[in-house]
This record gives C-alpha cells, sequence and structure tokens, in this order.
C-alpha cells in the first residue's frame, strides 16, 4: 500500500480504513515492477522539465525533484534503496522515497500526470530497450547457423517427411531453414517496436488534463515517435504487450523444433549429432548416460511462454475501457517471458557451438529409403517425354523391385532396371547417385550447394 511521507495513503483523505492484510500482500507489484526504476526516473524527469518549461512549475522545484530523482536512482543502483512492500509498487515507493528527500515540493511531480500513463510510459520505454536485446541476441543466433552452415555446404543428410527419409538434402540447406524462422522472429520483434514509438505520457487517468502541458516535449526526450491520440485507448491499450509475447511465443516454438530434432538426431537410433560434454548431463544411477537436458529444457519452456500469452489474452477479453487492475498483470508476464526467452536463446547459442555432425552416418542414412526416387521420376519425364504420373508409376515399380531384392538404388544394374522399363539407359544410373540429386536442385530457394553458397553470402551481407 503506497504512502507518502506522513506515513499515510495517498488516498487516505477519501478511504479512512486501512487495505485489509492479505489485499496489501499480495495486491502490491514492487516485487515485480521495481526491475522499472530507471525507466520510471527517466519519465518523471522528462515530465518535471516538461512542467517547468511550460511554466507549470518554478526552477528551483524542477531542479530540487531532479535532483532528488537522481540521488534516488543512485540509491537503487548502489543497493541502498529500501524497497517496502507497504508502497505498492516501484512508482509510489520512489514518489515516497522523494518525500523523504526534498519535502513537500515532491508533491509536484504528480502535477498533470496519473500512475495510468505513468505505468504504461515506463513499461513501453523498458520493452522497447528489452525487444532491440532480443533482436541483438537473435542475429548472434543467426551468425552462429550461418559459420555452421559454411562448414557443411557438402554435409549430406536425407530430409525427412513424416520423420521419414524424403530426399538427400544439404546439411546446411536444413540450417538455413532455421535463419529464415529467426529472421521472421526478428521481423515481428522490430514490427512491435513500432508500437512501442507511442508516447502515452500526458493521457493522465483517462481524460487527459486541465493543464497547458507539452506533450511533444516529452515524446522527444524520451525518444519516442509521437504522442498517442486518444487517451482512453492509451490507458487500456494492452496490444503491445500481446504483441511481445506473442513474438516470444513463436520465437520459442522455433528453438523448441531446432531442440526436438537435435535431441532425436543425437539419440543412439539415429546418430546424425554428436553433443559436447558441455551441454549434457549425466545420470544419477546410469553410469554411461549422456543426456541432452539443455535441448529439453529448451523445448519444455515454450509452454510457458504460451501460458503467458494466453493469461493475457484471457485478461483483456472481457475487459472494459479503460484502467482496472488487471491489468497490473501484464507486466509479471512479459517479465517473465523476456527472461525466458533471453536465457533460451544464449543457452541455444552455446549448444550451436557445441555439437559435431557424423557425416559419415548423415550420408549412410540419407542412401537409405530411395531418396532419389523423385529424380528418377523427374529424369522419365525429361527422357522418356511421359506425364510425371506414369512416370511416378514406372518409378514405384523400380523401388518395390529393389526393396523385394534389398538393394538399394545404387546397387541395381541397368539389366535390372530395364527389365522394368526398356526404355531407360545407362546415363539413368547417374540419377541414383545423392550428390548429383543434390546439385540438381537448383530453383530459387533449392538445396542444390550452389544456392547455398549464394544464401550464405546474403546473409553474411545482411548481418554486417
Amino acid at each position: 500500500m503506497s504512502q507518502n511521507k506522513n506515513n499515510k495513503t495517498v488516498w487516505s483523505t477519501r478511504i479512512t480504513k486501512d487495505t485489509s492484510s492479505i489485499f496489501q500482500k499480495v495486491g502490491s507489484s514492487l516485487s515485480v515492477d521495481k526491475r522499472l526504476f530507471k525507466e520510471d526516473i527517466a519519465g518523471s524527469i522528462a515530465h518535471v522539465e516538461m512542467l517547468f518549461k511550460q511554466k507549470i512549475i518554478a526552477f528551483k522545484i524542477k531542479n530540487k525533484i531532479i535532483w532528488g530523482l537522481n540521488k534516488i536512482r543512485n540509491e537503487i543502483i548502489k543497493k541502498k534503496f529500501i524497497f517496502n512492500p507497504k508502497h505498492e509498487d516501484i512508482h509510489m515507493s520512489i514518489e515516497k522515497r522523494l518525500f523523504e528527500i526534498i519535502g513537500d515540493d515532491a508533491g509536484f511531480i504528480h502535477t498533470a500526470r496519473s500512475r495510468n500513463d505513468q505505468v504504461i510510459t515506463d513499461f513501453k520505454i523498458w520493452l522497447r530497450n528489452s525487444t532491440n536485446e532480443i533482436i541483438n541476441l537473435l542475429n548472434s543466433s543467426i551468425k552462429i547457423i550461418v559459420k555452421n552452415a559454411e562448414k557443411n555446404i557438402e554435409t549430406i543428410m536425407p530430409g525427412f517427411t513424416h520423420l521419414k527419409n524424403a530426399q538427400p538434402i544439404s546439411f546446411a540447406h536444413y540450417l538455413l531453414a532455421y535463419v529464415e524462422m529467426f529472421k521472421r522472429d526478428k521481423h515481428r520483434f522490430k514490427n512491435n517496436i513500432e508500437n512501442l514509438l507511442e508516447n502515452p505520457l500526458g493521457v493522465t487517468a483517462l481524460a487527459g488534463t486541465t493543464f497547458n502541458i507539452d506533450r511533444n516535449y516529452t515524446t522527444k526526450k524520451l525518444k519516442f515517435s509521437h504522442p498517442t491520440k486518444n487517451s482512453i485507448d492509451t490507458i487500456s491499450d494492452r496490444d503491445f504487450v500481446t504483441d511481445f509475447l506473442y513474438a516470444t511465443s513463436v520465437c520459442s516454438v522455433h528453438i523448441s523444433r531446432l531442440a526436438e530434432e537435435f535431441i532425436i538426431w543425437n539419440s543412439d537410433a539415429f546418430g546424425l549429432i554428436k553433443l559436447n560434454d558441455r551441454i549434457v548431463t549425466g545420470s544419477s544411477i546410469m553410469p554411461q548416460k549422456k543426456n541432452p537436458d539443455q535441448l529439453e529444457f529448451l523445448r519444455g519452456k515454450t509452454g510457458n511462454a504460451f501460458g503467458n500469452l494466453f493469461s493475457m489474452l484471457t485478461i483483456l477479453k472481457g475487459l472494459p475501457l479503460s484502467y482496472f487492475k488487471d491489468l497490473q498483470d501484464d507486466k509479471e508476464l512479459v517479465f517473465k517471458s523476456f527472461d525466458q526467452i533471453k536465457y533460451s536463446i544464449l543457452i541455444f547459442n552455446d549448444i550451436l557451438k557445441n555439437f559435431s555432425v557424423n557425416k559419415k552416418r548423415m550420408f549412410e542414412l540419407a542412401n537409405k529409403g530411395y531418396t532419389t526416387a523423385t529424380d528418377l521420376a523427374d529424369y522419365i519425364v525429361i527422357e522418356l517425354n511421359v506425364p510425371f504420373r506414369k512416370a511416378y508409376q514406372i518409378t514405384a515399380k523400380i523401388v518395390n523391385y529393389a526393396e523385394v531384392k534389398k538393394k538399394r538404388f545404387d546397387e541395381l544394374s541397368i539389366k535390372e532396371i530395364k527389365k522394368i522399363e526398356p526404355k531407360l539407359n545407362e546415363e539413368v544410373l547417374k540419377i541414383f547417385n545423392l550428390k548429383n540429386s543434390i546439385k540438381s536442385k537448383k530453383s530459387y530457394g533449392g538445396t542444390s550447394f550452389e544456392n547455398i553458397k549464394k544464401m550464405i553470402n546474403k546473409y553474411k551481407k545482411e548481418l554486417k
């Protein structure tokens, strides 16, 4: 519960009884929102500078307030500030301390301002900076992936559909698929920043103010692009929150998908990659075990990101305009999602630096399951000038024959193939070469080595 220098709540003149002790305990958000102290002080300084500029407060009062706020910021940074849970939130905690430092003149700080616009202003500034931090981390992820891809351009692996061998691809091409995912994640986060550039400060509780304030001044001071246009919408708007929570959820999905694949590929059944000891843990009972716990951590935490998004959407779905106590939960949900996605990306980047590729095993697996069957069907279309569906049927018969004989495609003789389709000649045998198969996929976005090299160069330029 917030108190002023006289140890009474700011609303004690109107409400004479103390709030119940249990609600004082659960209703306080100080433990959550105290991480907004820098943003809150920056917003307050810009606000009082504007009040002085507009001749609403005197020069001496402005300087006293700014001096006091800077003193409070240093106290918090140096861990000398006493956070009292009775003061409800960081905003009232700072105001209470300001009264202790400079006296009654601290009361001018709230002129032409409400906690409603104050909170949203702080939150938007924090979220703007934090979103840029996530974007920078994703840039690091992309750089590491591109570096891994460059080392594995000619590493051949099976491409999967339904987790069944489908067509041979380059391992680099697989890795670059995640570059595209993380680029989209970056784009989502950058789009969110646009909505964070509207300045809420000055709309007060919900209706605006009678004071002659200059919202463009605080907009420039706090590095927003323009003031918000409707005071009611400003106070009730949490679209910027759901946008951030959605972006973190989708990014978490992408991390989780790669984590799942690496878990599978690291398994004894697949053996396509090996994890360095830095990113595995042991068993309490089985001495031989090396478990991919960090990958499982990433996969599991994705559910928390979804939960935070759904919680915020549920809070908003039936909420009338404009401010309600329900909205207090927005910061805790965002902070949890931010912390989680930040540490998930850091762990993810560490994993990308600490795995090795079993190239021999990848090639062996790519040679199983008749992965060049589509190449054979395409070849028959071109060479025999038949419709694809007919070529598909001829190829299926060759696959059936090879399967019965327990042979790979590259183990079949031309004589055996001619029994099924007499018009084919020895040239067809080249189709079964995995490297040739990959080289042939030159369509834009395809897995050919030539395409991959071009894309790697493109990504490198983008990252400069």
